[in-house]
């Protein structure tokens, strides 16, 4: 049995070379010669797996360590008997970390508190679900535009896009990329709805590149008719618009999901996926031990005269600062690729443990464990 893997899949070096060959190659190097003789793939974004790649090869099975799999043919690979899956949720609290880490960033830049902003989250998945708690955590009000949750499970809890834009201070995109259908997102931010924004508006998007036009975008930062936005997903990648970067307030090489714990939680439910396919004795193999955060684990807060949010807030700072991977994407554009392939050691909120001093209520405590941080008694 022969598996390719992209090279840059972490923690999977070793565990399937027991029961197969195994040849990891860069995710964007992976050809139809590579995969002719192979019975599955593991890739990432940067690998395109339709009838180009796999047409006449022996594959049988893919596995995507990612939520998105639009890189993926799905219907082709299902019409010639190629079973797939993805990673759904596997990163969708990295992805809350990044998103807390931003609101706390453009809160505090241009000095607004969260409770005097509305948020707007379109798609209540996975992500959208977990960035909506930890936001109104922060204090925001929360509105979300999820039209396949609202058809199912009735439009009570949810709102539609055009009231997005009408009613949110903030707009975030967590939806995945389709190109057709009632609910297709390519272009959801097109010229007419970016023109529809106030010049009091923010938009976010670490969804897909593609859901916001890139041009439109920028010819609307450039005549200041939206306030500012922030990208982690971008058109073209890595091949990304220079000019469109300096006029963001912060934008950066689709690492909001790169946690070590996402990045783990992503490998783990490929190869127990692809071990019950393959009927490989991994289905119930999980990562040892992840890395130690590059920050203190442990670190001291005072919640004197502090609001639980703002104590809350600071701790987020402390595990990530999204201002940090900007710079180093502003400091060299050509670097794209290599940031993402050579990320940092960024851990979850679970991997830290706050000394808490004079929180008398015990509430700024509370909202800390509500966010997976550990209290050190």
């Amino acid at each position: 049995m022969k598996i390719v893997c992209d090279a840059h899949i972490p923690f999977l070096r070793g565990v399937l070379e027991p029961y197969a060959e195994v040849a990891y190659i860069p995710g964007q190097d992976i050809s139809a010669d590579d995969v002719r003789d192979a019975d599955a793939l593991m890739v990432r974004t940067r690998t395109r797996c339709d009838k180009a790649l796999l047409e006449g090869s022996k594959v049988r099975f893919i596995a995507t360590a990612t939520i998105g799999y639009d890189h993926i043919d799905t219907a082709w690979c299902e019409a010639n008997g190629i079973a797939w899956t993805n990673a759904p949720g596997c990163n969708s609290w990295s992805v809350q970390q990044y998103m807390g880490s931003l609101l706390v960033c453009l809160s505090r830049h241009f000095g607004f508190a969260p409770r005097e902003k509305t948020l707007g989250i379109i798609g209540a998945g996975n992500v959208g679900s977990k960035v909506a708690r930890l936001a109104a955590l922060l204090g925001f009000r929360v509105l979300l535009c999820d039209p396949p949750r609202a058809r199912k499970e009735g439009a009570g809890g949810f709102v539609t896009i055009d009231e997005i834009v009408a009613q949110c201070d903030i707009i975030s995109c967590h939806v995945p990329l389709t190109r057709q259908g009632d609910d297709a997102t390519y272009h959801l931010f097109d010229s007419k709805r970016i023109a529809s924004l106030r010049p009091d508006q923010i938009l976010i998007n670490t969804s897909r590149g593609e859901i916001v036009d890139g041009q439109a975008l920028k010819e609307a930062l450039k005549s200041k008719s939206i306030l500012t936005a922030a990208l982690d997903v971008w058109e073209n990648e890595p091949l990304i618009d220079p000019e469109l970067l300096n006029l963001l307030f912060t934008g950066t090489p689709h690492i909001a999901g790169y946690s070590q714990d996402g990045k783990a939680n992503g490998t783990m439910i490929c190869i127990q996926t692809m071990a019950k396919y393959l009927d490989l004795p991994l289905t119930d193999w999980e990562v040892d031990e992840l890395p130690q955060p590059e920050e203190p684990a442990e670190f001291t807060l005072d919640a004197e005269g502090l609001k639980p949010q703002e104590v809350l807030a600071d701790a987020i700072l402390h595990t990530y600062d999204v201002r940090q991977d900007d710079a180093l994407l502003r400091s060299d554009i050509s670097s794209f690729e290599k940031l993402r392939s050579s990320y940092r050691i960024r851990r979850e909120f679970q991997a830290f443990s706050v000394m808490l001093k004079n929180d008398q209520t015990g509430r700024c405590g509370a909202f800390l464990r509500e966010m997976s941080f550990n209290i050190c008694e």
